[in-house]
């Protein structure tokens, strides 16, 4: 292990010791790292921290902006062992007001998902996606917080799932209309009977036996798009299975102001549900600026027939 990746790791276990995960910049950090070992650089300068953040070629200003501040809370820390070492000064590469334009998807768009992958090739893998896509469209999870869901998190005769240290370390409860609670039943019947005998106590498994992967499922459900004929509109972005978390929040949102409810008043209670700190990260979901209308309502998903 060099000493810059050395000293990267006990910067991310420093900043992770009050409890928070930081993931996604673990990851761009130690991406940094390799790009500072490959090239032969001994410390972070700031023209090359910026050309390391505008890569690759083509990228958004957003993109631009998540990736310089991970080089710049390194370079602080680094800092204090190497004078020489140069902060990128905040606000450098701003990302501006523009948000990527989420695709939200319909009803029929969903159907259309689910019935691809029930047309893949292993029985398993096929029940595997039909479910997890079905789940993240009927709760709004995250992709990593239903994958990592184990039979003890399931708890389908009260027809709750619960997330075990979700984002920010937050755990919660979600619970299920009661046909999602039936097809993940459908799903678990047919999945002990292709694979009694799995290596991993997770809900939602692979034709191995093993944990199903987001990166596995991001990869077919790529496919998948592509086989239900769904493009993205023009100024968005490639539709994305993490959309499937906004259109349930659109389509949720969508119908209660159909309903002429009380939004405001039940907005704690979708907050609480997608696990956001507070209701003003759900909000934004719901803007005049990009939300397409939906030819159905995505109320009761998750009646498909696995099989």
């Amino acid at each position: 292990m060099t000493a810059l990746r050395q000293i990267a790791a006990g910067s991310l276990a420093m900043r992770r010791s009050p409890g928070y995960q930081r993931t996604g910049q673990g990851r761009l950090l130690m991406d940094y790292i390799s790009h500072l070992e490959d090239t032969a650089q001994a410390t972070v300068t700031v023209a090359d921290a910026v050309s390391w953040a505008i890569r690759p070629a083509g990228t958004s200003p957003i993109w631009h902006s998540r990736r310089l501040p991970v080089v710049r809370c390194f370079a602080r820390h680094l800092s204090g062992y190497d004078p020489s070492c140069q902060v990128p000064p905040a606000g450098l590469l701003p990302a501006g007001n523009c948000r990527a334009t989420p695709c939200i998807y319909s009803a029929d768009e969903i159907c259309a998902l689910v019935r691809a992958a029930g047309t893949l090739a292993r029985p398993l893998h096929a029940a595997s996606c039909q479910a997890v896509i079905s789940l993240l469209a009927a709760s709004g999870m995250r992709i990593g917080e239903a994958i990592k869901l184990t039979r003890h998190d399931a708890d389908l005769d009260a027809g709750v799932l619960t997330v075990v240290r979700g984002k920010h370390g937050v755990s919660r409860h979600v619970p299920l209309h009661p046909s999602t609670v039936a097809m993940l039943r459908r799903y678990a019947a047919r999945r002990d009977r292709l694979c009694p005998a799995p290596a991993t106590d997770r809900f939602f498994i692979t034709t191995a036996g093993t944990p199903l992967s987001a990166a596995l499922l991001e990869q077919t459900f790529t496919r998948l798009l592509v086989q239900a004929q769904i493009t993205s509109l023009p100024g968005q972005r490639r539709p994305r299975i993490h959309d499937l978390r906004h259109s349930f929040t659109v389509a949720t949102l969508r119908d209660w102001y159909r309903d002429d409810v009380d939004v405001q008043a039940r907005l704690p209670m979708l907050s609480a549900m997608l696990g956001h700190l507070a209701p003003a990260a759900t909000y934004w979901y719901y803007s005049d600026s990009w939300v397409i209308p939906i030819p159905a309502p995505l109320r009761a998903m998750g009646l498909w027939d696995l099989g």
